[in-house]
């Protein structure tokens, strides 16, 4: 009774025969037929059971896309207050000096309702951005994993989670830039607009199509690093807790230890990355911010130490808090539908092998 409830909740693909989407699959992520395979620790049961994803199959990376928009779309939106401060801080911070005096000014001058002024460009975009990152992270990490053979997968696993989050990323912040770009605009110049719906269409009209994209290349400046940081870093520090921290293996641990461990991993690695991408990220904020301007301009203007070192404070507490909440997230939907959480193992089963372990 309790798995059908859960099931129910969930989309309908997700539980959807693998037979409808046998077409889709790449042959280098085909998962073999196991009827002559015997019921032993290789096997997991078939996805048409309640509660259970067959590992590297069609649903599989629905799953993972599905928990990547969670995980992205429901944290940004959540830290949108901190998200408006950061912004204003690094385009004016002569008016916002401080965390503090950011805060006090935004009431003073818009209100309690000024705190979330673009949540829905942030919730759209990063909800868009999550579905590629996570999707697209797990389907790389086997993929490359395949190209390089059981034994190098093993050997270079670092490597193959720093080219399958970058590939991911690349893909993941074409999605995300038009609604950075609105975003930007509208937390940082009042009157601008009040959101997505008249933002949108203000910013076409004032930079053309192509200018929702002129942030873009700073884009991937900020999240490829980031991205890259985020995966490899997190995949390592949950190992490292596995290996060294926990008395007993990762299939021993309940889950909601697991969950702790991917948390506090997340945060950790979220400390990392906010520091790799603080540069670009003043560029973004800059370049979004006046039309026309450079990143010529925004060097002259905030200076290379600035570039590393405004809005940082707040930034490695915003996200340090939003990538641990994000894996959390990411990883309770992922046992909430019967999947492992990330880390702590070999970064993916290669093709040779017959099914994925639960």
């Amino acid at each position: 009774m309790e798995n059908s409830r859960r099931q129910s909740l969930l989309p309908s693909f997700l539980y959807s025969p693998t037979s409808s989407f046998s077409s889709l699959t790449p042959k280098t992520l085909a998962v073999p037929e196991t009827t002559n395979v015997p019921n032993n620790n290789l096997i997991i049961p078939a996805p048409n059971e309640p509660g259970k994803i067959e590992m590297y199959s069609p649903q599989f990376y629905a799953a993972c896309t599905f928990g990547g928009i969670l995980s992205c779309g429901l944290t940004h939106m959540a830290v949108t207050p901190l998200d408006l401060v950061k912004c204003n801080m690094q385009i004016d911070p002569a008016k916002y000096k401080s965390i503090s005096s950011g805060f006090g000014v935004l009431l003073k001058e818009q209100g309690p309702r000024g705190f979330f002024r673009g949540w829905v460009p942030t919730l759209l975009g990063y909800s868009a951005q999550g579905a590629c990152k996570f999707g697209f992270y797990e389907f790389f990490k086997k993929y490359y994993s395949d190209l390089a053979g059981a034994e190098n997968a093993a050997k270079y696993k670092t490597l193959i989670y720093l080219a399958g989050s970058a590939s991911a990323e690349v893909i993941a912040d074409i999605a995300l830039c038009p609604f950075e770009a609105v975003k930007v605009r509208v937390q940082t110049q009042p009157g601008f607009a009040r959101g997505l719906s008249d933002g949108l269409p203000k910013f076409v009209r004032s930079e053309g199509p192509m200018g929702l994209y002129k942030g873009l290349v700073p884009l991937w400046g900020r999240q490829i690093p980031y991205t890259m940081m985020k995966f490899a870093s997190f995949e390592t520090i949950v190992e490292m807790i596995y290996k060294h921290a926990v008395p007993k293996p990762k299939n021993e641990c309940s889950k909601s230890m697991q969950l702790g461990i991917s948390f506090a991993g997340g945060y950790i690695a979220g400390v990392f990355c906010a520091i790799v991408s603080h540069p670009a990220d003043n560029l973004v904020s800059f370049l979004n911010n006046a039309k026309g301007a450079t990143v010529g301009d925004a060097v002259k203007k905030i200076g290379v130490l600035g570039l590393f070192t405004r809005g940082l404070p707040l930034r490695i507490v915003m996200i340090g808090t939003l990538t641990g909440a994000q894996w959390g997230i990411y990883d309770a939907f992922k046992v909430f539908v019967g999947l492992p959480t990330t880390g702590g193992v070999a970064p993916a089963v290669p093709a040779d092998s017959e099914v994925a372990k639960v």
